[in-house]
């Protein structure tokens, strides 16, 4: 059968369609992204403005009338945090519904843990041991940890890429004293989960999912998206720390100009490269894989889990 999932993120909307049925791997078959930065089309109050509620209505119809043309038999619409914590939520969601027949479940910071885990464990198998798996989104930072298909362990923190970057780095190059601030924060708010996962263990591979990770092993020489999914792709801690103060001296239009950088996201990497450093250092990972698949296929392969499979 023919699956959409719809992504309704900070920074993206995002439509993926797949080819999929019990027992096998979905099947990417068409893509449908449009980039409106939620997060930042809110007010002082916290509330998504008049202009991004017309905004994101709009988007989502579009995405919608994009299933119906790629032969989407069900759609599994989510949102996560910048509508999650928008003080209009309720009115935001109704809004959508009525204009575009999409109820529109939003999905709390742990669920969003568990179900990039999902996706991790099915793509590396249950040869890669206990795994620690870490996601920058726009608006938040998910860690989950486990040995099963159900981490163990799982948070989610408010130290998305977009998130700090509107609130921490004004700067086009950020000022210095402004990086070292946003650093602080950074590190005090991931030390505090540091405990929750140490009592585990350590684990035996640690991978990373989202595009801030994979622009940051990019350019710390990873393959290209061209050479393919399973080309192996890896991001040294020690790398990391060289990418670090070079991003910090770089304005946006530079930092755009490195290889794999989209341009839409390049303003947001100083903060999500100070995100993935500080995570590395506290876990103790010196290297970690990327993993292509992510929340939007864990939701698939968790609505795959709860059909029957062929002939049954």
């Amino acid at each position: 059968m023919r699956l959409g999932v719809l992504d309704v993120g900070s920074n993206t909307v995002h439509l993926l369609v797949v080819d999929a049925h019990p027992g096998a791997r979905p099947q990417p078959a068409h893509s449908h992204k449009v980039e409106m930065r939620l997060a930042q089309l809110l007010d002082e109050a916290g509330a998504v403005t008049p202009d991004g509620v017309e905004r994101l209505v709009s988007v989502i119809g579009d995405a919608v009338q994009a299933a119906e043309d790629k032969g989407c038999e069900d759609v599994l619409p989510f949102a996560t945090s910048a509508v999650r914590e928008a003080t209009n939520a309720d009115e935001v969601l109704a809004r959508v519904k009525a204009e575009t027949g999409v109820d529109l479940p939003v999905l709390s910071g742990e669920d969003e843990a568990r179900l990039t885990f999902l996706a991790a464990r099915r793509w590396f198998g249950w040869s890669a041991g206990k795994l620690l798996v870490l996601d920058i989104g726009g608006g938040s930072l998910e860690i989950a940890y486990g040995i099963d298909e159900d981490p163990d362990a799982a948070v989610s923190l408010p130290l998305g890429a977009g998130r700090l970057t509107s609130g921490w780095l004004p700067g086009d190059p950020p000022d210095a004293l402004d990086i070292r601030a946003l650093r602080r924060h950074v590190r005090a708010e991931i030390a505090r989960t540091v405990g929750e996962f140490r009592r585990f263990g350590a684990p035996d591979h640690v991978v990373a999912t989202s595009k801030t990770f994979k622009q940051l092993a990019r350019i710390a020489g990873a393959a290209r998206s061209a050479d393919g999914l399973y080309v192996q792709r890896d991001l040294s801690r020690k790398s990391l720390e060289e990418w670090v103060p070079r991003l910090a001296a770089m304005t946006t239009a530079q930092r755009s100009a490195l290889p794999g950088v989209s341009e839409g996201r390049s303003n947001q990497l100083l903060a999500g490269a100070l995100v993935a450093e500080a995570t590395m250092d506290l876990f103790g990972v010196e290297e970690l894989e990327i993993c292509p698949w992510a929340l939007r296929e864990g939701m698939i392969l968790r609505r795959l889990d709860h059909m029957p499979a062929p002939g049954v």
